[in-house]
């Protein structure tokens, strides 16, 4: 049995790293990993000795990809946990938002579905070249009705995001720095160092002062919270019917989907 954390937490230098610690599956998180980066969140929020959070992905290949689709599959219709959706996202959302300091998100690779959520979310997002970008929801049976629709129109602009909800595309990092999806996009060899160079920078800076300067900007989206748990109640509601099972199913088969009546193999 795999007795790992799926996440990985340690501060230095006035900066915490917290890492999904689940290379294997591209760093998809399940309710699990959920509860140990809301906990992780909690516990640099209120470090006086941290100036700045990084979240990241452990490996090469992956910042986030969501939600493992495998968990799902074994948990039946829910993911066994806490939430609205039996995952509780809509926290882990919420520790983001609330956590008084500055939240970077150091994207090395795929970003993909809630995972792009969680890029979006965060304060910063600093992307290797290598970084890939985009939503996967209407594919797979899902959708985000909160942060990572109402908030990425607002990061994006509303065209935008409704292009990458509704057709499921990839982007390059280069494109996701063109939309201001990202910050910066920096040689994937040079990725650690331009992280570290904007946490040294953001350490000389009033903690008090930027806490209220985030909070401030966060009020001016707050609605979108109370938006998105009325949206969960829906998507739990959602998860329970044929179509949403149909995208999962489609997804583990290596099959399109077939989410109307008249569609027709080949």
């Amino acid at each position: 049995m795999n007795t790992a954390p799926d996440t990985l937490y340690a501060v230095g230098n006035h900066i915490a790293h917290i890492t999904i610690n689940r290379p294997d599956v591209y760093n998809a998180f399940r309710a699990r990993t959920c509860e140990e980066l809301i906990a992780a969140f909690d516990r640099a929020s209120w470090d006086r000795s941290v100036a700045v959070v990084v979240l990241g992905g452990a490996g090469d290949r992956a910042f986030c990809t969501g939600g493992d689709q495998k968990a799902h599959a074994d948990a039946g219709d829910s993911y066994g946990g806490r939430g609205t959706i039996g995952l509780p996202v809509e926290h882990l959302h919420s520790a983001i938002r609330d956590c008084p300091k500055p939240v970077i998100a150091r994207v090395q690779g795929f970003a993909i579905g809630g995972g792009n959520v969680l890029a979006a979310l965060c304060d910063l997002t600093i992307a290797s070249e290598k970084a890939v970008f985009g939503q996967v929801g209407p594919k797979m049976g899902s959708v985000d009705p909160g942060f990572g629709t109402a908030y990425l129109a607002r990061i994006v602009g509303e065209k935008k995001a409704r292009e990458m909800w509704y057709l499921c595309r990839r982007y390059s990092a280069a494109e996701a720095l063109a939309m201001g999806l990202v910050n910066v996009v920096v040689p994937h060899d040079e990725l650690d160092a331009e992280v570290a160079r904007w946490c040294t920078e953001l350490a000389q800076r009033s903690p008090t002062a930027i806490a209220i300067a985030k909070k401030s900007f966060n009020a001016d989206s707050e609605h979108q919270r109370g938006i998105g748990a009325l949206g969960m109640q829906s998507v739990a509601l959602y998860y329970a019917t044929d179509e949403s099972k149909e995208g999962g199913n489609a997804q583990r088969e290596k099959r399109a989907p077939r989410f109307y009546p008249d569609t027709k193999d080949g």
